[in-house]
């Protein structure tokens, strides 16, 4: 599944968005993925995704998917509402173990579901589960994507594509073998879905200065740190040969033809922080076993600036349309079999 470009949703979706309701801190904002607004005395964050590029574990999947985004603005998800959909009647046990999935990282991230919706639509070639997730900011200071500043830090944790391959080693394990993959690396490949969450982390950036930050989703670390640098009004610059590239995301990325920089990656952030909390940054993030590599900085300009072995290569234009599971999906087609 991709999203449509940004000119579409300019022209066809965020002119029906706009309101004047005052208690409306950030409304439906490209790059901006979790809604604030006020309820009472307090802040309420808001978000909805829906994953359609997974089979397996895709309820596990979308709830920590929409609870990272949630996190990203520095407030920690409380209620889940989560929508399945599967694509037959005969699908019960589908619906069950998608459920069951839900449920096991509701209870890993300790929150709540407090309704949603199941049912089946014909239409559907294999399941669709979209998971609204909500909390409070409790005294928190939100942080937005847009809030980077000339000066900072950019850092990258974990791994980039890392959700993406964990993806083609569940449900492409087949197509994998056929590209000379062998069952080590899919075992490897498929234990990199343990790491999508990245909640802990966030709260723990949120804490120690984060100006901006972004869970790497559709579109890669590429577009997530584009979103960054448009929405911020600042340039990035990205030193590719120190993001962090695992051998096993490297293996995939060779076999099945995809830039990892373009490879959806929940569970790795993209942050910056300010030069003066880079070293107690790194200590937090060691404490909590989240690899993390300082990849760049934030400077005057537009757009990101790439550096690599390659060249150097600037992007000024979002292409959120562009996403390397979406293109592998269409290679390969699968079903919920």
């Amino acid at each position: 599944m991709s999203k449509f470009s940004l000119d579409v949703l300019k022209r066809r979706v965020f002119v029906h968005t706009q309101t004047d309701d005052p208690d409306v801190i950030l409304g439906a904002v490209f790059g901006e993925d979790a809604a604030l607004t006020r309820v009472g005395g307090d802040i309420l964050a808001s978000h909805l995704d829906p994953i359609v590029g997974a089979v397996q574990e895709i309820g596990w999947l979308a709830v920590h998917v929409t609870c990272n985004d949630i996190a990203a603005t520095g407030i920690p998800p409380r209620w889940i509402l989560p929508l399945v959909l599967v694509p037959r009647r005969e699908d019960e046990a589908l619906l069950g173990e998608i459920m069951r999935d839900v449920r096991r990282a509701a209870d890993e991230l300790g929150v709540s579901i407090i309704g949603g919706h199941t049912g089946y639509s014909a239409g559907l070639s294999r399941p669709l589960v979209a998971v609204t997730a909500l909390g409070v900011a409790a005294g928190r200071r939100p942080v937005r994507t847009e809030g980077a500043q000339v000066g900072d830090r950019v850092l990258v944790t974990k791994a980039i594509g890392l959700e993406g391959t964990a993806i083609l080693a569940h449900d492409f394990a087949d197509v994998a073998r056929l590209l000379g993959l062998d069952d080590e690396a899919l075992a490897q490949a498929r234990a990199l879905m343990a790491r999508i969450s990245c909640v802990p982390e966030v709260l723990a950036l949120a804490d120690n200065g984060a100006t901006s930050m972004h869970d790497v989703t559709r579109g890669g670390v590429l577009e997530t740190v584009l979103e960054m640098a448009l929405l911020s009004g600042v340039m990035i610059e990205l030193d590719a040969d120190l993001l962090p590239l695992p051998p096993v995301i490297a293996r995939f990325a060779q076999a099945f033809g995809f830039d990892p920089l373009r490879m959806i990656s929940s569970g790795t952030l993209a942050a910056t922080v300010p030069p003066e909390r880079e070293e107690e940054v790194r200590r937090r993030l060691g404490e909590l076993g989240v690899p993390v590599a300082f990849a760049g900085t934030v400077s005057a300009g537009s757009g990101v600036r790439v550096r690599s072995k390659a060249g150097v290569s600037h992007y000024t234009e979002s292409r959120c349309e562009e996403d390397e599971l979406a293109r592998m999906w269409e290679r390969y087609p699968r079903d919920a079999s």
